[in-house]
């Protein structure tokens, strides 16, 4: 006799704004096909003002978590039941876990990075320079810091905010953390050996470039981008011409995905599915 029929499935959402650009959805509903899931995962745009209207419906449908882009790794905060230990360090959550009956915010942001950057160069006793002072910032500065880089130099337009995390990572990490303010092209100090842009520009459909000293681009510089859509930004692209070894942003990307998929569901998805259907549909 056969199984009686159900529709029964799981839900997880993707809230950013801009968001249509993400490829998120792409790859974890892969994974979730791949293993034989009955998930779905679906993005939704959500402006600032509608964070809290679009967490409640989270609520009432019974999702069983979410992610959350930009701009609302900051903000998502208040609205939560509680975070995990590196998401209270960072004061940024990007996946949001239902546990116990509770919506709990979590940060994998940085440890995706850091798996990501660990293939090319190992950042302990390192010096870091970050261009970005937000919610990635935060995540992939205190990852990098916990994993041993000696020394971060966040670079910023917002001085406060640049101060803010300058002031976090100093309080409560070991390295070395300083501030530079964003004007015009900024250069790359001589003793940098890891850049890292964890600002939104070149997210499509955005083409501009990261504002940086093409003079002071080096090839033996580590240069990463956190930006998916698309993999080669104009950034990664004077990096390379410059002759530095590049790091784009779909490593992250699976990596922190994975992580995630693990929280939801409690199984260790497949990397490689995840890979393949991001590098599909940027082919």
């Amino acid at each position: 006799m056969s199984e009686p029929y159900s529709c029964e499935k799981q839900y997880i959402g993707n809230f950013g704004h801009p968001v249509w650009e993400n490829p998120t959805e792409h790859m974890v509903n892969a994974a979730f096909a791949h293993h034989g899931l009955r998930w779905s995962y679906v993005t939704y745009e959500v402006s600032a003002e509608k964070l809290r209207d679009a967490f409640e419906g989270v609520k009432a449908l019974g999702y069983r978590g979410f992610n959350c882009t930009l701009p609302h790794k900051v903000a998502i905060i208040e609205h939560l039941d509680g975070l995990g230990e590196s998401a209270e360090v960072m004061g940024a959550v990007n996946c949001v876990v239902l546990r116990d009956g509770r919506y709990v915010g979590e940060n994998t942001d940085g440890k995706g990075f850091l798996e990501s950057l660990r293939t090319v160069i190992d950042p302990a006793d390192r010096k870091v320079l970050i261009f970005g002072a937000g919610g990635a910032a935060r995540a992939v500065s205190v990852e990098l810091a916990l994993a041993g880089a000696s020394e971060i130099e966040i670079v910023n337009r917002s001085t406060q905010r640049g101060h803010e995390l300058v002031t976090l990572l100093n309080e409560k990490t070991h390295a070395k953390a300083s501030f530079a303010s964003w004007r015009g092209d900024h250069p790359i100090s001589a003793d940098t050996e890891i850049v890292v842009n964890t600002t939104s520009i070149g997210l499509s459909p955005d083409t501009s470039r990261v504002a940086v000293d093409a003079g002071s681009l080096r090839a033996d510089l580590v240069v990463a981008d956190v930006i998916p859509n698309p993999p080669k930004t104009a950034f990664l692209t004077e990096a390379a011409a410059a002759g530095c070894q590049i790091i784009d942003g779909l490593g992250m990307l699976v990596n922190q995905g994975k992580i995630g998929i693990r929280y939801w569901t409690g199984i260790e998805p497949d990397p490689a599915v995840m890979r393949e259907a991001l590098e599909t549909i940027f082919r």
